[in-house]
Formats: C-alpha cells, structure tokens, sequence
C-alpha cells in the first residue's frame, strides 16, 4: 500500500487545516518525514517561503539568492494519500547515503548486523 516514501517530495491536493488550527493551502509542498502503517498516512514537512533572521533576531522575507536564507517550517501534519501527490521521488531529491541512514535506523539490532555482514562482504569484493 505505501504508494509514497521517505524524503518524497509531494504537494496537497486540497486545503488544509492544522494542528494550530490554521489553513494551509493546496499545492503547497512539503516532505514526506515519516510513514505510518505501510501508508496510511504520512507526516509531511510543509514550506513555505524563503526568509532569513535580520539582525534583530527576527524573521524576514528573503530570496534563495540570500546566503542566510532557508524555506520555513510553517507546520507538520499527518495526511492521507488523498491529500497529497508526488512532486519528486526521494531518490531525485537525496542521496543514496540518506536514504540508506533513514532505513538503518528503523532496523533491529539484528538486522543491522545482518546489513553490516553484507556491508564486508561487498567491500571485501571491491578491494
């Protein structure tokens, strides 16, 4: 069932209401941080527009140009996979090494070990 996946990057298909009781706006994008039962749902980061800190500590707009400047944070949501659509795979947004790190740390310790052997095993090929 998990048609969306860790670090997709995705966008709302409808207007939403937040936890803070506020309205975000459909299409605006976000990423995928978590994946509930097989998904269910998703716990999605959603952005909104790039700013900065002035020298008073405070944020401002800004522009991607800014060398300070980052996207906002402006909520963390659970949704549906009605709610949401695929903008861009994990895979086209982070590297490999992410995207490894992310399932390593949901594996057991024996899993993790299992991974390791393999790990030697292919490194050992290299060589």
């Amino acid at each position: 069932m998990n048609r969306f996946s860790l670090f997709d990057t995705v966008k709302l298909t409808q207007d939403i209401k937040t936890n803070d009781g506020d309205t975000v706006t459909e299409h605006t994008v976000g990423t995928i941080v978590e994946v509930y039962n097989e998904g269910e749902a998703y716990e999605v980061e959603l952005f909104g527009n790039w700013v900065e800190y002035n020298v008073h500590g405070t944020v401002i707009p800004s522009n991607a140009q800014r060398p300070h400047s980052f996207v906002e944070t402006i909520a963390v949501e659970t949704l549906y996979p009605e709610q949401i659509m695929l903008v861009k795979t994990a895979s086209d947004t982070v590297g490999i090494r992410a995207q490894l790190l992310a399932i390593l740390d949901e594996l057991s310790e024996d899993k993790l070990n299992q991974v390791k052997d393999f790990a030697e095993t292919l490194r050992s090929f290299s060589r």
